[in-house]
């Protein structure tokens, strides 16, 4: 790819540069624990990354990290898998989630919004009652650290509560959001054992009510560890038998006491989507998840107290992990449960403009609907308040950094992030003090040593590679639930590389340090030894009007040949006709590469996707190839499985 230095789509203003949070933090850093003073970002993080030890600790120091007991040292083992941060500290999760509450006890902690879009506030102070109640609650049940305490729940600031309440008592939180069927619930839940159930008893999605009471019961069936369920009337209904009511929970006012638990103490089990098995559940600990995380949103994303924070996202993506997450700066957290698009696709302005966001995140594919919908958010919407746009869960496409900067604002910054669930936070994005080039990642992460390599493990630049990472970060995981010898944890990112973490995407640093993601490496298109991410077949694709979304596959032949695919989902009206054909052909061939033009292009009724949003290709690979449905992928991690069988036919009908 090109790497000759464009011009900047957004640059920081030297004000903008001067108060980042960041260029304090580096400053401090360079009077008290020699960083470099000068060099900007790119000199930071070369320290962070080489001064390992001496950046983590200098995190925890300028965000006042409450260490109950003493650390011995920053690492006690650097070995991956198996790094040991600070061994011998205790802390507490929620207790730092709820400092604010001391100072600004008024102020609004959590803004709710639902789909009526009238956001209502939960100040810090009701916040930590609730917690306090709650917490004394859950000991009164018997749950002891290290217990699973689990919820099937909405975005609401309930469930914030009840992940706050566990930690506060050094449970282990794990949570499903309530449009999971009870299949992909119970593969979930059933591997981590919980001794408490938060459920809904419905919630309200596309202007319509959806009854979930039906699912809980089989829920409660099917988990034989729980001794309590906790029923919130969402929809207003009764609590079923042997049911706690929530409101009975949280009545008290109680000052929460927090359990001092090891800093590599468990906080939550979050998922791997699970296409093609059973999810990993990935157990973060404590300690590691809040010092990333005061890393991430108080340095990256520049997140403080005068902040209102949204991202859409449910309890089933680890976004909203790192949502709540924002409680640590001190930020306000907006919290949206409901359709991303309802009454109309611009929703998520309207809920960005009536909460007073200054950092509203979403996802890549949001944005390109919006640019296809002709949404117009600066001419609809007071947007004055929004600082960054940041998107995740798949690259964005340069079309869509263009269509943020032309219809927001000029001066917006536009944060494409990319990570992952396996770390809870992000390898590379966010930077307040660097440009933004169209297509890219501002840099990588402080602490952070991402690398691209080759197949041999040599580090390139400017060239496609696979996304490593050479030094451990705290919130990598402290294990997988139920991987008693560590082989499934080992095989998931240590298999290829031995010691160095490979995450499975395809990425290219540039030399001017930013970095592009090209999409999941274990669903490269091979053609004649020229590698290419799947995510550049659609960013070029979708650009067709008559294209409202794709899939491409690269299938290995038993002749020793190669078949690509390309699977199109159409726009209202359009139809697959030789023009159509032609122009997709066309866009590949002169936009990305001869090689990658498809054999076939293939109308389709539409996309399968994982439960939190991301096209499923290797299953589709694998049904493609003639393996049986129940072999190529989970039922229970898709959002349609009847997409599926028309592929399924696919494979069986085609010579």
């Amino acid at each position: 790819m090109s790497t000759v230095n464009p011009q900047p789509l957004w640059q920081p203003t030297a004000e903008r540069i001067a108060e980042a949070r960041i260029t304090r933090f580096q400053a401090w850093a360079a009077e008290h624990h020699g960083a470099p003073a000068d060099g900007g970002y790119a000199a930071l993080h070369r320290w962070s990354v080489e001064e390992l030890e001496t950046f983590w600790k200098a995190v925890t120091e300028w965000f006042d990290v409450r260490f109950t007991t003493p650390y011995e040292r920053v690492l006690g083992d650097r070995s991956m898998p198996g790094a040991r941060w600070f061994p011998g500290a205790t802390l507490n999760y929620a207790e730092h989630a709820l400092r604010a509450a001391d100072s600004r006890a008024d102020e609004p902690a959590l803004l709710h919004v639902d789909e009526t879009h009238d956001p209502r506030p939960v100040t810090w102070a009701d916040l930590r009652r609730q917690v306090g109640s709650l917490a004394a609650e859950l000991r009164a049940l018997g749950v002891r650290p290290g217990d699973r305490v689990s919820g099937y729940l909405p975005n609401i600031p309930e469930a914030v509560v009840a992940l706050l309440a566990t930690a506060a008592v050094g449970g282990v939180w794990t949570s499903c959001a309530p449009d999971f069927g009870a299949r992909s619930v119970l593969d979930r839940f059933q591997q981590v054992e919980p001794v408490v159930l938060f459920t809904v008893d419905g919630y309200r999605y596309g202007g319509k009510e959806h009854d979930r009471r039906e699912i809980v019961a089989e829920l409660r069936r099917e988990l034989p560890t729980l001794r309590a369920v906790v029923h919130i009337p969402l929809l207003g209904t009764e609590a079923p038998d042997g049911a706690l009511e929530w409101s009975a929970l949280t009545a008290a006012d109680t000052a929460p006491v927090f359990e001092q638990v090891p800093f590599d103490h468990p906080l939550w089990v979050l998922y791997s989507s699970g296409t093609t098995g059973l999810p990993k559940a990935i157990v973060q600990s404590q300690g590691g998840i809040l010092v990333e995380h005061l890393k991430q949103l108080g340095l990256h994303c520049d997140l403080g107290p005068e902040d209102r924070f949204f991202w859409y996202t449910s309890t089933g993506w680890m976004m909203w992990n790192f949502l709540v997450s924002g409680l640590l700066t001190g930020t306000t957290v907006v919290l949206y449960d409901g359709s991303p698009g309802h009454p109309d696709t611009g929703a998520q302005w309207r809920i960005a403009e009536r909460t007073g966001a200054t950092l509203y995140g979403t996802s890549a594919a949001y944005v390109m609907a919006c640019r296809k919908a002709g949404v117009h958010p600066s001419r609809d919407h007071d947007l004055s308040a929004v600082k960054c746009v940041a998107t995740t869960g798949s690259p964005l496409p340069p079309d869509g950094f263009r269509w943020l900067h032309d219809e927001v604002r000029h001066d917006l910054w536009i944060a494409s992030v990319s990570g992952g669930t396996d770390v809870c936070s992000c390898f590379a994005g966010a930077v307040p003090t660097l440009p933004v080039h169209v297509g890219e990642l501002q840099a990588p992460c402080l602490g952070t040593d991402l690398q691209s390599w080759d197949p041999s493990g040599k580090p390139l630049t400017d060239e496609v590679g696979e996304l490593v990472v050479t030094n451990p970060m705290p919130s990598m995981p402290i294990h997988f639930w139920n991987d008693p010898d560590g082989s499934r944890y080992h095989d998931s990112y240590f298999d290829t590389y031995p010691g160095v973490w490979r995450h499975g995407d395809w990425i290219t640093l540039t030399s001017r340090g930013s970095v592009v993601i090209h999409g999941r490496s274990d669903s490269t298109l091979n053609r004649q030894g020229v590698r290419m991410g799947s995510a550049d077949i659609y960013e070029a694709v979708e650009r067709l009007p008559e294209i409202k979304e794709s899939l491409v596959v690269g299938i290995e032949q038993p002749d020793g040949g190669y078949w690509m695919p390309l699977f199109v989902h159409l726009a209202p009206g359009a139809t697959l006709d030789d023009d159509l054909t032609d122009r997709i052909r066309k866009t590949i061939r002169t936009q990305l590469s001869p090689r990658h033009v498809p054999d076939e292009i293939i109308e389709v009724p539409g996309i399968p996707h994982t439960l939190t949003g991301k096209r499923i290709e290797v299953p589709v690979k694998r049904l493609l190839q003639g393996t049986p449905l129940e072999k190529a992928v989970n039922p229970g991690s898709i959002d349609n499985l009847d997409l599926l069988a028309h592929y399924q036919e696919l494979a069986r009908t085609r010579p």
